[in-house]
């Protein structure tokens, strides 16, 4: 690694930024171990696994409450811990509270919904997260395409990001949803959720999350 500091762009605020403030110097060899890349812990708020509420005590969001549950494992089948999981999906009505979705849909907002959290793997790779079942949007009104219910999610950590999206079982929309067609036919099942048993009177389903590897879970391709 030489100390030369890279050029910066003339207006480009992301080189400015990653361009470093002071000369570079070099590792010992017999310290390198110690100073591996690795993602800092992110700063989670209470009740960010439960995208059913804005913020604990305050009133549930409009639709069907859900539980998504799961493991993150390896290409080995091996837990992963302490992966960040970002997950979010648009409200009951099919809308994102997202100010791109605010000139393209015409579905209400949901005061009570917000629709992203973030949650970490525990030491068994497992997660748990609840929120509402997402409505069905048109995603294209000249050729009338229309978004099945799907639930996205972002999985980081340790060198990694997969993003994915999981459809719901028996949904009609799912065989003329592009972006699930363009999943191969063999590798569709791993993109369902599975349903499970209620918990605490809610519908739950299974998505476990494989990150490498042969049987990796389909990336989302939009």
């Amino acid at each position: 690694m030489s100390g030369r500091v890279l050029p910066v762009v003339v207006n480009d605020r992301e080189s400015e930024t990653r361009t470093p403030a002071h000369p570079l110097y070099r590792i010992p060899d017999d310290a390198r171990d110690p100073f591996t890349a690795c993602p800092p812990q992110p700063s989670l708020r209470a009740g960010e696994d439960d995208l059913t509420r804005l913020a604990p005590g305050r009133p549930q969001a409009s639709g069907d409450a859900i539980v998504i549950s799961g493991r993150v494992v390896d290409e080995d089948f091996r837990p992963v811990r302490r992966m960040l999981i970002e997950v979010w999906g648009a409200n009951a009505h099919g809308r994102y509270s997202h100010l791109i979705d605010a000139g393209r849909n015409d579905a209400p907002l949901d005061p009570n919904f917000y629709g992203f959290g973030r949650l970490m793997t525990d030491d068994d790779g497992r997660y748990r997260v609840r929120t509402i079942k997402p409505g069905a949007y048109i995603a294209r009104k000249d050729i009338a395409w229309w978004r099945p219910p799907h639930v996205h999610f972002s999985v980081v950590g340790s060198g990694v990001r997969l993003v994915t999206q999981m459809y719901f079982p028996d949904e009609p929309l799912n065989e003329k949803d592009y972006i699930f067609l363009i999943v191969p036919a063999a590798d569709r099942d791993r993109v369902i959720g599975e349903p499970i048993d209620p918990l605490g009177g809610d519908r739950a389903f299974r998505f476990d999350i494989v990150l490498r590897g042969r049987y990796q879970t389909p990336p989302d391709l939009d």
